[in-house]
């Protein structure tokens, strides 16, 4: 097994790192482009938005049948070939000549980019101790924010200069090219044991996570955070290109620079997990996400960002350790435990938009915090059972 911040575990870990932040440059470049597309194409919120939903329930998909199958076949080409197929999807994009070629372009690019992560954190279980394992889990999902973050700034940048186009060939380019690199980083597992793939047992093993009360809370936390969390950003940049703020896609581009305070909540999330209860965090997590979102209500631009700066800390170290939870209490085929989290995890997201537009038509932005609110009222529940459970475990 690979030990925590061995030369062997830093190279994994950098390679898993620049392949989740490739993925995520992908999934979220559309999303500061979404008040122009609107315009272009003279569609309504709800319809615009699903660049981001289609992507994302697609990407859902996939990790029902990627998960399963790198049980079988291993992990490693799983990775290179999906993520080499992000790329040029990414350039395809750029040549789409209509809304509807858009979506579906888009909803290719979801399946393969479920690739990597439906995969990623299940070769750190098979190859990292559980030490390793923390650590590398916190640093690989704050990557995930770094790689949205930048997908938002390159994508509101470049559409600045020369529009959708630009912004689609310069994520396209970045990803072809960080693809060479992540395949001469990744190291060639050396613990993984494959198991000769049987639909009936890819199904038997997906309904006993699902059966698994432990790892279904962690699912159902994982998802409605998401679902909460990433349609909250998608709503803010309408509120932001209108009247008074008006941000052109570049300023909103800019505003995802918040996601950072993600990236912090992520890369501590393990130390906390190794000092403090992993549930009673969560719980942490979640209380800060309704705390931001509370703060997003202000009609200052600046208390605005600090808002979603403070949502983004609570939602990362939620998500790092209801993720590390699942490789921790999975009982066997970690994989499809991994990618059944992320099924969860991205269908949420893809439901967020039409949880949150009857919100939005009703009261504009402090609707969507209202609809927020509501949800993360469940998952505060649902951390507080996981707490609940772990006092139990250290009693028995």
């Amino acid at each position: 097994m690979i030990e925590v911040r061995t030369r062997a575990w830093w190279r994994a870990t950098a390679a898993l790192c620049l392949g989740s932040f490739l993925v995520f440059i992908n999934l979220y470049v559309p999303q500061p482009l979404l008040p122009g597309l609107k315009d272009a194409y003279q569609v309504s919120t709800l319809g615009v938005s699903l660049l981001m939903s289609v992507s994302t329930l697609s990407l859902a998909l996939a990790l029902l049948v990627f998960g399963p199958l790198s049980d079988a076949i291993g992990r490693e080409a799983i990775m290179r070939i999906t993520l080499l197929f992000a790329g040029v999807l990414s350039l395809a994009l750029a040549f789409a000549p209509t809304f509807e070629s858009l979506l579906l372009l888009r909803l290719l690019q979801g399946f393969v980019l479920g690739g990597l992560p439906a995969v990623a954190i299940a070769w750190m279980g098979d190859e990292f101790d559980k030490a390793a394992l923390l650590s590398a889990v916190g640093l690989y999902i704050g990557a995930n924010s770094l790689g949205g973050i930048s997908g938002r700034i390159v994508g509101g940048v470049a559409a600045d200069l020369g529009g959708p186009t630009a912004a689609f060939l310069a994520v396209g380019v970045m990803t072809l090219i960080g693809c060479v690199v992540f395949w001469r980083l990744l190291p060639r597992g050396r613990a993984f044991t494959p198991q000769r793939f049987e639909l009936r047992k890819a199904i038997s093993s997906l309904v006993g996570h699902l059966r698994n009360p432990v790892l279904l809370a962690a699912y159902c936390l994982g998802g409605i955070n998401f679902l909460v969390f990433i349609n909250q950003y998608s709503y803010i940049t309408f509120r932001l290109a209108a009247e008074p703020y008006q941000l052109a896609a570049s300023g909103l581009g800019l505003i995802f620079l918040t996601y950072l305070g993600g990236t912090f909540g992520s890369m501590i999330s393990g130390r906390l997990a190794s000092r403090f209860s992993p549930a009673a965090c969560m719980m942490v997590g979640v209380v800060i996400l309704m705390l931001g979102t509370a703060i997003t209500l202000s009609s200052s631009l600046v208390l605005i960002i600090v808002g979603l700066s403070v949502n983004a800390f609570g939602f990362f170290l939620a998500h790092s350790l209801a993720s590390s939870w699942v490789g921790r209490y999975a009982q066997g085929a970690r994989g499809s435990a991994s990618a059944l989290y992320l099924v969860f995890y991205y269908v949420g997201a893809s439901l967020g938009g039409f949880w949150l537009e009857p919100f939005w038509r009703w009261a504009g932005w402090p609707g969507v915090s209202v609809g927020s609110w509501l949800l993360l009222s469940i998952t505060l529940m649902i951390a507080f059972a996981l707490w609940r459970f772990e006092r139990r475990q250290l009693v028995s």
